[in-house]
């Protein structure tokens, strides 16, 4: 393709001397199905070897919406009294009826025999018969408005004059016009290295429509040699996944220099077009509006089951409804952040609906209420709850803040704030895969997790497998040996993953791995990749996990106790008791919305200027689906530490 470009300017300078490419001696051709290069040049009246001059790369083969350089026609062959030409637009299905033969076939659809020949390849060798499906090629005609002396009238130019926008660099124009960047450099030999506001080009002039530049996504150039296994490699991004977002791909190939829409990626490496390494944003300095925003807030309160006017009695519904206590708990967490946002100087409307747990309670509400103003929703809890929520407010583009809930279909206009489990999984094992201090690995698992102790095998190869010993019944008895665990056991420093959900196995293992800390230099890190309930058991000792260090991820981090952020000083005041999990995970997840909106005007363009945000217990990094909504992609890697408190591991 250089070749391209220094045969374009060498005509440049031998041509007339202006920079539109319909007043040199060439034009543009864009390829469409089934186009052999042989017709192609008959339709310029041209020769083929005048078009694998300009177009190197042809002799490979054409691909469908690449565009040819075509010379003009020589010497007195200019195409003036040419007439009609006829430019395939497609094909359809002739089944073929007794007594038909190719002759009577091509009559009726007034194409040549060889033309049918071509496009049904089987017929080369084949004998038509009834039945048979043939490809019929459709064909549309385009009158002919070329002038005496050869110019194209504006009607049929194969190129247009294009105005640059304001930061349009090339990759964006070629991206618009589904060309590559050297093909849109080969139709302008001389535009510069560097776009220029108001700057008048030349781009292909078709009928399709601009591909649009969606700020949501990144745009990749490919490089030299690139094939589909090094994107994935770099992009982390499979085949399947790029022709979803790039139909072209199928039928063009990847090639160099043309860009890719691809998902976003705040830092591309290599020949990345957009996007730079960023990293956590403090949105309480961003904040660019203080017009008025309006967020509307769905919990499942179900207020309709309290029935008394007794304070005890209210308090012990609250106790027994899961629902309104832990719609209460993220509402009181809601509020102060609103009072947070307040003393910002942000303006804010608040629409609050008890959902009830109901699906016709949401359906109601959202009939009701007009949520065509609204600029984000934060819930319901619910999984139908908040799938029903996204899915008639998408047409609106109103994104939907899942607060807790992680089993929920991504709509487009979906932020599901909870990390999924594979995340949580996988922030332990890279961990201590990556880690460059040797270690001797151990994996402890009960019968029920066997497959997660073989999964960590494949990433552990020389670990040893430990699993929970059997009772007559040959059922899990959930209790290991000593031997077990000393045989086991190295010099120096040692990893135990431990995989279960039951109390007394934890208990059984994390004592018996106390005891073998720090003895015969042999040290002891334990380690889960499924942080539950039964590492928080009574019946295990917060003593024995401190002194293994034990490491675990976990969506939310715990504040520091001995020095209280403001808001957990405010909620104390406020309230009279310590926040739990649920109420600081209201504060931060209210916070973070309405800041992101405040800051970038609405939440899907927060997604790329704010990659990483963080607040008490909580941070969000959105990732888009290829198709689809957007995940919260960050957790925390914590510790147990010496003085049985829970830190971040850095």
């Amino acid at each position: 393709m250089k070749q391209l470009f220094y045969l374009f300017a060498l005509i440049f300078i031998w041509g007339c001397g202006t920079a539109t490419l319909h007043a040199q001696n060439y034009q543009t051709h864009k390829i469409k199905q089934g186009e052999t290069v042989e017709e192609i040049a008959k339709m310029y009246r041209v020769t083929p070897y005048d078009i694998y001059t300009l177009n190197p790369d042809a002799k490979k083969g054409l691909k469908v919406n690449s565009v040819l350089i075509i010379p003009n026609a020589k010497g007195g062959l200019k195409a003036d009294t040419a007439g009609d030409t006829r430019e395939l637009v497609g094909f359809k299905e002739h089944k073929t009826k007794k007594k038909e033969t190719l002759y009577s076939i091509s009559k009726a659809y007034n194409i040549e025999i060889k033309t049918l020949k071509k496009h049904n390849s089987f017929l080369y060798a084949n004998n038509l018969k009834k039945g048979d499906k043939l490809k019929i090629p459709v064909y549309k005609t385009i009158k002919n408005n070329t002038s005496a002396d050869g110019q194209h009238t504006a009607s049929n130019a194969k190129t247009k004059d294009y105005k640059v926008l304001p930061k349009e660099g090339k990759w964006r124009i070629a991206y618009k016009f589904g060309i590559t960047v050297e093909a849109l450099e080969a139709l302008n030999p001389n535009m510069g290295a560097v776009l220029s506001e108001g700057q008048i080009i030349q781009v292909p002039n078709t009928t399709t429509e601009e591909n649009p530049i969606d700020e949501r996504y990144s745009y990749y150039t490919v490089l030299p040699k690139e094939g589909f296994y090094r994107l994935k490699v770099k992009l982390g991004v499979s085949q399947e996944e790029l022709e979803a977002l790039n139909p072209s791909l199928k039928e063009n190939g990847l090639k160099k220099g043309m860009v890719l829409k691809v998902p976003y990626q705040a830092s591309l490496p290599g020949n990345a077009v957009v996007g730079k390494p960023k990293h956590q944003i403090d949105l309480t300095d961003s904040i660019s509006t203080f017009s008025s925003k309006r967020i509307a807030i769905m919990l499942p309160f179900q207020l309709d089951k309290i029935v008394t006017d007794s304070v005890l009695d209210n308090k012990a519904q609250i106790a027994k409804n899961p629902y309104l206590r832990t719609s209460l708990d993220f509402y009181e967490g809601a509020l102060m952040a609103l009072d947070s946002l307040k003393k910002l100087g942000v303006s804010l409307t608040v629409d609050v609906y008890d959902t009830k747990n109901k699906l016709s309670e949401v359906s109601h509400i959202l009939r009701a209420n007009a949520f065509d103003e609204v600029d984000a929703v934060i819930g319901p809890l619910m999984a139908d709850n908040v799938n029903k929520v996204a899915s008639e407010l998408k047409r609106d583009n109103i994104p939907v803040v899942s607060p807790i809930t992680k089993n929920i279909q991504l709509y487009d206009n979906v932020f599901q704030t909870r990390p999924s489990e594979d995340l949580l999984r996988d922030k332990v094992v890279h961990f201590f895969a990556n880690d460059t201090l040797a270690s001797n690995i151990i994996i402890i698992s009960d019968a029920k997790h066997t497959k997660v102790s073989n999964d960590l095998k494949t990433v552990f190869p020389r670990g040893a497998q430990i699993y929970s010993r059997m009772n007559k019944k040959n059922e899990d008895a959930y209790f290991v040996y000593d031997a077990d665990i000393t045989d086991k056991l190295k010099p120096g420093r040692n990893v135990v993953f431990l995989e279960s959900d039951n109390p007394g196995f934890v208990s059984n293992v994390t004592s018996k791995l106390n005891a073998f800390n720090s003895l015969n230099d042999k040290t002891i890190i334990l380690a889960t990749t499924n942080m539950n309930d039964a590492f928080e058991d009574d019946d295990v000792s917060n003593y024995h996990l401190s002194n293994l260090q034990f490491h675990f991820a976990t969506i939310a981090k715990s504040y520091d106790d001995d020095n209280p952020q403001g808001f957990v000083k405010g909620y104390e005041q406020r309230y009279g008791v310590t926040p739990n999990k649920i109420a600081v995970r209201g504060f931060d997840i209210t916070m973070d919305t309405v800041l992101r909106l405040v800051a970038y005007n609405d939440l899907y363009a927060s997604v790329n200027k704010a990659p990483l945000t963080e607040y008490v217990e909580n941070k969000f990094a959105y990732k888009k689906e290829v198709f689809g909504g957007y995940y919260n992609n960050t957790v925390y890697l914590v510790k147990y530490n010496s003085d049985l408190k829970i830190i971040e591991v850095e």
